[in-house]
């Protein structure tokens, strides 16, 4: 059985594990956005960033990539991701149905905001959103790094996101 997981941020472009196949697909009831403060990755507890998330809302969805971890690397994979998304309990793992552009439906590990959380910080203004991630820096670097690599790779596999367009454009005028 193919374990798959989920990618809609960071994982789009840094996996961290090997991929034997990528899928665009469709996750039903929840939405990407910078609904989470970050305070390891790209940001610190003095000076938070914030990284996407899935922040569940029954009338939206989210397409990404559905990612099919290559077989016998099941084990290591779990185990990474878990170290990696895990870090603060902001996220939770969940196994999610998504659905593939080509029909077929799978679970796919998938890593959701929990929105009782501190780090929770939905309902922002892109504004808002733009100012913090201009400044931020984190353990894997710079917040621009992560908003423009992601921004990047939604657009080269075809899914380009506005709002995610919309900072890139105003985060560059920040930075300027």
């Amino acid at each position: 059985m193919t374990m798959w997981v989920f990618g809609y941020g960071s994982l789009l472009w840094h996996p961290g594990f090997p991929v034997a196949r990528q899928e665009v697909a469709t996750l039903s009831g929840y939405a990407r956005s910078f609904c989470m403060s970050s305070i390891h990755h790209r940001g610190s507890e003095e000076n938070p960033g914030l990284v996407l998330a899935l922040d569940e809302n029954a009338e939206t969805h989210c397409t990404g990539l559905a990612l099919a971890v290559e077989a016998g690397h099941e084990e290591a994979t779990l185990a990474g991701l878990r170290e990696r998304e895990l870090i603060s309990s902001a996220y939770v793992e969940r196994d999610l149905q998504v659905n593939l552009a080509n029909g077929e439906c799978v679970t796919a590990v998938t890593y959701v905001i929990d929105p009782h959380h501190v780090q929770y910080c939905g309902g922002m203004s892109l504004e808002d959103q733009a100012q913090i991630i201009a400044v931020a820096v984190g353990g894997r670097g710079p917040n621009t790094e992560y908003l423009y690599n992601t921004a990047a790779h939604l657009a080269e596999i075809g899914l380009r996101d506005a709002d995610l367009d919309w900072l890139s454009d105003r985060v560059r005028m920040l930075s300027a």
